[in-house]
């Protein structure tokens, strides 16, 4: 990890922050939020993105480790209220759920 990337991620690092589905919602009409699976590291991922690594994100997104929000999990998201995790990448909000054992560490 360069310095500047190190730097990059302690920057979103501090910028991640715990929030509600209801937050989210009007970004989720304006197409703006990216899903990151559980198992990847959110702040890593929007390092990809902010630094336009093009064929990390890529990679994630043909593995489904990454991508734009369906309908049918923002229903079940609607449904559930679970505290989600997120970070802006603009244009993007980038958001994922984490375990309850992943919080603790």
């Amino acid at each position: 990890m360069t310095d500047q990337s190190s730097t990059l991620y302690a920057k979103l690092l501090g910028e991640t922050a715990p929030i509600r589905w209801q937050e989210l919602q009007p970004f989720f009409a304006r197409g703006a939020l990216l899903w990151v699976e559980g198992s990847q590291d959110l702040v890593a991922v929007a390092e990809a993105v902010a630094s336009n690594d093009q064929a990390r994100v890529a990679e994630w997104m043909t593995q489904g480790l990454l991508g734009k929000l369906e309908d049918a999990r923002a229903e079940e998201l609607l449904a559930r209220d679970p505290q989600l995790w997120a970070v802006v990448v603009a244009p993007w909000v980038l958001v994922q759920e984490r375990a309850a054992a992943t919080e603790l560490h």
